[in-house]
């Protein structure tokens, strides 16, 4: 099973795996607080992509286009994703934004489950 979760949210033991998916550092949160077990920075949308995204749901159905074709090129992150599943059960992808229905874990949820 893979779920979302914002890093603001705290753990918890169903959580299983977390994986921070976001580019950059979420403010305000120590590492040993967000219990991350890997941060996989490079499956974030690119800066120039989330910068133009700015959260705005306006942009919502552009955005999930542009950071799909970004995924093309990272077909082995989500492989990655999904082998993990198979060994952990429980993968959480953890983003930060305060939107938890138009943000990039929301994409990547869809895209490995695939």
């Amino acid at each position: 099973m893979v779920q979302i979760k914002r890093v603001y949210d705290g753990y918890d033991k169903k959580d299983g795996y977390r994986i921070l998916v976001d580019r950059l550092w979420p403010r305000g949160v120590s590492k040993e607080k967000a219990k991350i077990d890997e941060w996989m920075k490079d499956i974030a949308p690119s800066t120039e992509l989330r910068e133009w995204f700015g959260h705005d749901p306006a942009k919502w159905t552009e955005f999930q286009k542009r950071f799909k074709e970004e995924l093309e090129n990272k077909k082995d992150l989500l492989e990655h994703i999904k082998d993990t599943e198979k060994k952990e059960t429980t993968v959480t992808l953890v983003f930060a934004a305060k939107d938890e229905t138009h943000n990039n874990a929301v994409v990547l949820q869809e895209m490995v489950k695939k």
